[in-house]
């Protein structure tokens, strides 16, 4: 996976790519960081996961479970990330919570900043997010 130094220098070629972002404000920004942060990640994610496919190359089923462990975790950042835009369809503001918390690293205080609420109902949001997303990954 990406180390925190990887993670922030590819965001940042992301933010840089897109051009002239508008950003209004330091809470604008950590959430647009975020969602670029998310975006890095599960890219890498399904371009690693393309890449063990092989692309066009023949198919072999093997009957090793070596890197295993690797795998699951990539199916499990991928399943996050699909589990959070169900959740957006439902609650908008839980899915911000969520993805500044999971893959931007931010505190409650630095969310609720951004999302201009207050610490408790971050709070309020992470656990029913938690819960919805503990559900929806079963």
């Amino acid at each position: 996976m990406l180390d925190t130094t990887s993670l922030v220098h590819e965001s940042y070629l992301r933010l840089a790519k897109a051009g002239q972002v508008a950003v209004e404000d330091r809470a604008h920004f950590l959430r647009y960081a975020s969602c670029a942060m998310r975006s890095v990640i599960v890219d890498l994610v399904r371009q690693r996961q393309a890449g063990r496919r092989g692309g066009d190359a023949d198919h072999v089923t093997l009957t090793t479970r070596a890197g295993a462990g690797e795998t699951a975790g990539a199916r499990q950042i991928l399943r996050v990330h699909d589990a959070i835009g169900e959740l957006a369809r439902h609650d908008a503001r839980m899915a911000q919570v969520v993805e500044m918390r999971y893959f931007g690293g931010l505190t409650e205080q630095e969310i609720a900043d951004a999302l201009d609420v207050t610490d408790r109902t971050v709070r309020r949001d992470w656990e029913k997010a938690r819960l919805w997303l503990s559900n929806a990954l079963k």
